[in-house]
């Protein structure tokens, strides 16, 4: 992992530019994407789950007669888009305004800034809403009121909260629960499955999250597959984990996974947050003979125009780039470039008199043109038993480095170098 340099420039196609993020995000996803599009930024879109609505609308509906048939003494608001759902739906039912009138005449209480947000758009005030936005907190600070007798309407955050009814039907108030949407499956289950994979390759540099049943659901699907410890490894070392709130964070926190969030819980906010945090990581400026570079992700940009790379010559040119000048071993550009848990492969080197068809061929399949976009993220290259295949792949990088290519040199019986001066 490198980190950014004092007046590193941007590079021209955007700050993001050949750094990969995996989106898991259902609600509002092509709003982020489109943010971190205009960064530069490759995306892998994976939503891990999705917002259903409740199938059966007598279900909500129950429950807001239930409320509307003696007043309320507390109102819960777990979700933006939850509360703004459970008001449309009245509004259909023509029981709308009666429901904001209930509500008025009740101790209206929000989770977070969104749900405050909606509450407030629906003409109403909140008398709390936790600091923290935890559930846990609201539920505190509820135990402490005079709860017997009391009636208590919760609009659901896409799952029930058997623990948090609980406390309170115990201290003898009567709960109304409003389910007004549940989480689903996702609706590409291979895509999330992929972006598991490519993560455990290290193709992705970031994953953010802006929501805890998403983080969730994205580790349920690791360990389906096999990989959920793979995937907390790189997520503890390599992989940017960036959530919209620290209540977020708590499932990735809880497995030791380091994150980072903004202050404020929103999505042009969250994208500020990979927008410092990732270049910082993954940017690095050299000087050459040919002028100056900056290296960033799959992205090599100078004077000569800028080259995208495909996940293992990025790999084997950020292993090189880690320790500008210094010899790199075959055997250590293997360790450091191929993934560790890949089924062996013999991946045997071309023959001497088709290297320029090999070289040819391999920066059709390994790269993208200099004035090219990224392209789409490559397979698993499995971690070859010879490390003669490293010459192959070496072979590749200079192919697809094209104007830069002399930038890496063959010390003879030795290895690789990059052949520039880190700043």
């Amino acid at each position: 992992m490198t980190t950014a340099m004092p007046a590193t420039p941007v590079p021209p196609e955007g700050s993001l530019a050949g750094l990969t993020v995996g989106v898991t995000a259902d609600r509002r996803r092509d709003e982020l994407e489109a943010l971190l599009r205009r960064r530069g930024a490759k995306i892998v879109s994976a939503p891990a789950l999705r917002i259903v609505p409740i199938d059966d609308d007598s279900v909500v509906r129950e429950a807001t007669d239930a409320c509307l048939a003696h007043p309320l003494d507390y109102v819960i608001a777990t979700t933006g888009v939850g509360w703004r759902g459970w008001i449309s739906a009245a509004e259909g039912w023509g029981t709308g305004a009666r429901l904001v009138d209930a509500c008025r005449a009740a101790t209206v209480v929000s989770r977070g800034p969104k749900a405050t947000g909606a509450i407030r758009a629906s003409g109403l005030r909140e008398s709390y809403a936790p600091a923290s936005e935890a559930v846990d907190e609201m539920l505190e600070w509820l135990l402490e009121q005079e709860l017997d007798g009391r009636r208590i309407a919760i609009q659901e955050h896409g799952a029930p909260l058997p623990d948090f009814t609980a406390a309170l039907r115990e201290r003898g108030a009567e709960v109304v629960e409003v389910p007004v949407y549940r989480w689903g499956p996702a609706v590409d289950p291979d895509a999330v499955r992929r972006l598991v994979e490519s993560t455990v390759r290290g193709e992705v540099h970031a994953l953010p999250f802006t929501s805890a049943p998403a983080i969730e659901a994205f580790l349920a699907t690791a360990d389906e597959i096999g990989r959920r410890e793979q995937v907390l490894d790189v997520l503890r070392t390599d992989v940017l984990a960036a959530c919209i709130g620290p209540v977020c964070a708590r499932p990735l926190l809880a497995e030791g996974v380091p994150c980072v969030w903004p202050e404020r819980g929103r999505l042009g906010a969250l994208v500020r947050t990979l927008d410092q945090e990732l270049p910082a990581r993954h940017r690095q400026e050299c000087t050459f003979e040919g002028g100056r570079l900056l290296l960033q992700g799959g992205v090599v940009s100078g004077t000569s125009g800028t080259v995208h790379l495909t996940p293992l010559p990025a790999a084997i040119l950020r292993a090189l780039a880690e320790r500008p000048g210094t010899v790199l071993s075959r055997a250590e550009l293997l360790r450091r470039a191929w993934p560790t848990d890949t089924p062996a492969a013999a991946v045997a080197p071309p023959p001497a008199s088709s290297a320029a068809a090999d070289a040819a061929s391999a920066f059709a399949s390994d790269a993208v043109s200099v004035t090219g976009a990224a392209s789409a993220t490559a397979s698993a290259a499995p971690r070859p038993a010879d490390e003669h295949a490293v010459e192959a792949a070496v072979g590749r990088l200079r192919a697809a480095l094209g104007p830069y290519a002399a930038l890496i040199r063959t010390v003879t019986k030795r290895g690789y170098r990059l052949a520039v001066d880190a700043e």
